[in-house]
C-alpha cells in the first residue's frame, strides 16, 4: 500500500492536521523493516479523523465541507 500513497502530500495532509513530526518528510528505503515507522504510518492513515473542518482540492480551490465526519464532495452547479 505504501508504494502507491502519494508520498507528499500524506505529509502535507498529515501536517495540517498536526500529526507532521510524525512522518519523515521523503519516503526511505527499507521502511519495510522498520516497525516505528509502519506503525506511525498506520496511525496517520487509518487513525487520524476530521471530525469538522473542509477538504480544498490543490487544483481548483474548491472546499468541501466536512460535518461529523463525513465529507460533503457534491459541487453546486454555479461550480460545473
Amino acid at each position: 500500500m505504501i508504494p502507491k500513497l502519494e508520498w507528499g502530500a500524506l505529509v502535507e495532509a498529515a501536517e495540517s492536521l498536526g500529526h507532521g513530526s510524525d512522518l519523515p518528510r521523503e519516503l526511505e528505503t527499507g521502511y519495510e523493516k522498520n516497525e516505528d515507522f509502519l506503525k506511525k504510518v498506520h496511525h496517520v492513515l487509518l487513525e487520524v479523523e476530521v471530525i469538522e473542518g473542509a477538504l480544498k482540492c490543490p487544483e481548483s480551490g474548491t472546499e468541501f465541507p466536512i460535518t461529523r465526519g463525513i465529507p460533503n464532495m457534491l459541487i453546486n452547479e454555479e461550480e460545473s
